[in-house]
């Protein structure tokens, strides 16, 4: 039912402010004030937006601003609220609780759960050793352009405008968002205007954002089982009720006994599935569109790392084929140049940018600029396809080293295929093995193969480890192999 306060209020067109900024002032003054009540349960964004007669990205803004102030807390599968305690910092001076130390505050915006599960599923991956093998996710560190890339960044320090000293634009620096969108054209089938590319801090951040601004609470999300647990995090810190659906060798099982459910956003890697690396034929990328259309659905097609195809020719985007608006096309410069970079990307329909663009503004404002500008000279002046075409012969190399040791020293203990894209294998284990005891075991011999049943969600899929390739030498790879050959002959393998 909707308040008393949201009954009387008034949002006036007329007035110099926005009427997003109308809106959060109008909040904020009536949490502070008390007529907004601790616990008190906030309207959904879509009902809100019509019996205020204004558009739902207006609401969004303002639910996201305060969200970020902390006015308000979003509460897993639950809604938005005004907190049961504001933080210390909002309150005034008079009412401050000075007590000792306690627990981490969960940060503004995230429940205790959304924070709890994003620190430890995603968080957790980070390190700052070297890679490890096979770790996977990692491109060859070894063989990027350095000397380059310094003379680059040489060059723009020198003729520094005056613009990069201080704020750009939050969708990022112009000329990189221009050469963006003109790979993303040519290379990817990818139908954009620079304008609709949004520079964002590496693929997270894209998944984050969109979370936010597309779901409610409680709104289903289908998410490709096994899939990527970063997205899995993504979504239910922002209260999605997941949806997990099994995949194949082709990738998102779309036309399946059971047609797809009925959700608000699907999450989908069409060129090269993260983990299994299947690919969507065009059959099943043409349903899940319709899907999308009929269910008034949004896709995020997450493209991360479609670069390094080494049969033929990288395949179309999904996004390309898109004639409803409804895709949301992501990739990231973490898995073609180095992960240090945190360099991504999100292309939205016309019609979304300025939401995108102020969602993004509050979640960090802007990457760095300077690293956006040498990036722009990166692309602009034909040296990244360049060393994309020479990754593509070394990570071939890589993948055959790889295969030809696992077959000389692992047979009939891990199985593993040649694939067609990527940077890493599936070694399948054999059927009943618990493949994250095994995991464990070989991380403590040095080795880093995430199980591929952490990356399930409602399956049981076959027990497999992930080796990643890239970011090793043939003989670094050949070396690791015989060292997992010489630690399974010493584990029983345990059964789960």
């Amino acid at each position: 039912m909707r308040s008393a306060l949201f009954h009387s209020l008034t949002l006036d067109r007329r007035r110099e402010a926005s009427l997003y900024c109308q809106l959060s002032e109008e909040v904020r003054q009536a949490v502070l004030a008390g007529r907004l009540r601790p616990g008190t349960r906030l309207p959904a964004t879509r009902r809100l937006a019509e019996e205020l007669g204004i558009s739902r990205n207006t609401v969004l803004g303002a639910f996201a601003q305060l969200l970020a102030e902390g006015y308000l807390e979003a509460r897993l599968g639950s809604g938005t609220f005004v907190p049961d305690a504001l933080p210390e910092y909002l309150l005034p001076a008079t009412v401050r609780s000075h007590g000792g130390p306690g627990k981490p505050r969960t940060p503004p915006g995230l429940s205790a759960r959304g924070w709890t599960l994003a620190h430890t599923r995603v968080s957790a991956q980070a390190s700052d050793r070297p890679p490890v093998p096979f770790r996977p996710g990692i491109p060859a560190l070894d063989l990027f352009p350095h000397a380059l890339w310094n003379r680059l960044r040489s060059r723009v320090a020198r003729r520094l405008p005056p613009g990069l000293y201080t704020y750009g634009h939050t969708a990022g620096y112009p000329p990189l968002r221009r050469a963006i969108a003109d790979y993303l054209q040519a290379a990817r089938g990818v139908q954009c205007a620079w304008e609709q590319v949004i520079v964002v801090s590496g693929a997270q951040q894209a998944l984050d954002l969109t979370a936010r601004l597309i779901l409610d609470p409680g709104d289903p999300a289908i998410v490709e089982d096994p899939g990527y647990p970063g997205v899995r995090a993504a979504l239910e810190a922002a209260g999605a009720t997941l949806l997990p659906i099994g995949v194949d060798a082709e990738g998102l099982v779309v036309e399946g006994k059971r047609p797809l459910p009925a959700a608000r956003l699907v999450h989908v890697c069409p060129s090269h599935h993260n983990p299994l690396g299947g690919t969507l034929p065009l059959r099943r990328r043409l349903a899940l569109l319709a899907w999308a259309r009929q269910r008034h659905a949004w896709i995020l097609e997450d493209d991360y790392d479609s670069e390094f195809r080494y049969r033929g020719s990288p395949l179309p985007a999904l996004q390309g084929l898109d004639r409803a608006n409804c895709v949301l096309y992501m990739g990231t410069f973490s898995k073609v140049l180095l992960p240090a970079l945190r360099l991504g990307y999100l292309v939205v329909p016309v019609d979304r940018i300025d939401a995108f663009t102020a969602a993004k503004a509050l979640a960090d404002r802007q990457p760095p600029l300077v690293e956006q500008a040498v990036l722009a000279h990166f692309l602009e002046e034909g040296h990244f396809g360049r060393h994309v075409r020479r990754m593509r012969t070394v990570y071939l190399e890589r993948q055959a080293a790889l295969l030809q040791a696992v077959r000389a020293s692992l047979d009939g203990v891990v199985e593993a295929h040649a694939t067609d894209a990527g940077l890493h294998l599936v070694g399948w284990l054999p059927d009943g093995t618990n493949d994250a005891a095994v995991a464990d075991a070989l991380l403590h011999a040095g080795l880093e193969c995430p199980p591929l049943s952490r990356h399930a969600l409602g399956s049981r899929p076959r027990p497999g480890l992930l080796l990643g390739y890239a970011a090793f030498t043939p003989d670094m790879l050949r070396r690791a192999v015989r060292e997992m050959a010489a630690r399974l002959r010493t584990l029983r393998i345990p059964r789960r």
